[in-house]
């Protein structure tokens, strides 16, 4: 599944370069919990057709229908141009609940008119070429200028313009093709994630069965030093094999990748840092971005279950949450055995 910002942009550009009037919404702005983050954007042709989010579906169902079927053919009215508008939702309770924000949200869009298609067909291509891209709005007249940049900054408005950086697709490197991987990729689809599985083991990608992934059947560490993952790429080793694993993950380690990490026991990941240190020359500081066990603790055995706790693990690094200690699966293991040693009953009967 595309990163939902292109998707956005590259269906808005397509109905631009067609002809059609289109507005792009853009959250601006949030006070108390809002459904949607700010910078999240939506597009709304001008048939009813809708691309992308800013709420939960009430506001885009409001949208739809103040800007389509009141501007409908026969009405003698056309889709709005002009300069960006301004909207705001959820200023009282009653408007809370009719557009579906918790308690107390409110929210306020930016509306752009027919933005300029040939500005959209630089900015689609800018990002599929894997640029971070810095989009500036003038709110007077909506005219949009674009700007290369290296990293990424908040949705923002000044006194003059609305700032929004888009990038390119959110990266994942699996090393190793067996089941777990299987669901690991397929949620990480769904997440917007771009997928590239690694393993040179032919039997293992005999039975691969998930599409829309690059499937590469080098040697893991070399992939890795191809794809050069930055700030948006994430490399996660789910072989068992040190052979496959551990030279990827310490080439893994020289990049800028968000989340570097191995599937294995608390005694596997031990040994596997003890080898990194003794035939590598790591050290335990050099080796402090290594994640294992991965995951979040959810009492996980089978596959399904084990790729949903990598996944959540790897989101909230993505999104920034300093996940508390208890949460992940070595210190919550580790807080049970304690449990267990401390709650047990005496042996024989002996106090």
């Amino acid at each position: 599944m595309e990163n939902l910002d292109v998707m956005v942009l590259r269906t808005l550009r397509d109905w631009r370069a067609a002809g059609k009037h289109a507005l792009l919404a853009t959250v601006v702005r949030t006070w108390g919990s809002s459904p949607r983050p700010v910078g999240s954007i939506m597009a709304l042709c001008e048939d009813g057709a809708v691309v992308g989010s800013v709420s939960g579906g009430c506001i885009e169902d409001d949208l739809i229908h103040r800007f389509t079927q009141a501007y409908a053919p026969g009405s003698g009215h056309s889709l709005p141009s002009g300069p960006p508008e301004w909207v705001k939702y959820g200023i009282s309770a009653d408007e809370a609940h009719r557009f579906g924000l918790p308690c107390g949200g409110t929210l306020e869009l930016m509306l752009e008119f027919d933005p300029d298609a040939q500005g959209l067909a630089t900015l689609v291509a800018e990002l599929d070429t894997g640029h971070l891209v810095q989009r500036s709005v003038r709110q007077r007249d909506g005219h949009a200028a674009l700007q290369s940049c290296s990293a990424a900054a908040d949705c923002h408005v000044t006194d003059t313009h609305l700032v929004n950086t888009f990038g390119p697709e959110f990266r994942m490197l699996l090393i190793g093709a067996g089941p777990l991987t299987e669901c690991l990729a397929s949620m990480a689809l769904f997440c917007g994630f771009a997928v590239t599985v690694c393993d040179p083991r032919a039997e293992y990608r005999g039975s691969w069965s998930v599409g829309g992934v690059t499937m590469r059947t080098e040697m893991p560490d070399d992939v890795v030093l191809e794809m050069r993952p930055d700030r948006r790429t994430c490399v996660v080793a789910l072989t068992h094999d040190p052979k496959l694993d551990d030279l990827a993950l310490l080439e893994a380690l020289k990049t800028d990748a968000f989340y570097i990490g191995a599937i294995g026991s608390r005694r596997n990941n031990e040994a596997r840092q003890q080898r990194m240190i003794d035939h590598f020359d790591e050290t335990a500081e050099s080796l402090q971005r290594l994640r294992g066990p991965i995951g979040l603790y959810v009492a996980s055995k089978t596959p399904p279950e084990i790729a949903v706790s990598i996944m959540a693990e790897i989101l909230a690094v993505k999104n920034g949450v300093d996940l508390p200690l208890a949460m992940r699966v070595g210190p919550a293991k580790d807080g049970l055995a304690l449990q267990a040693n401390t709650t047990a009953a005496p042996a024989c009967g002996i106090g």
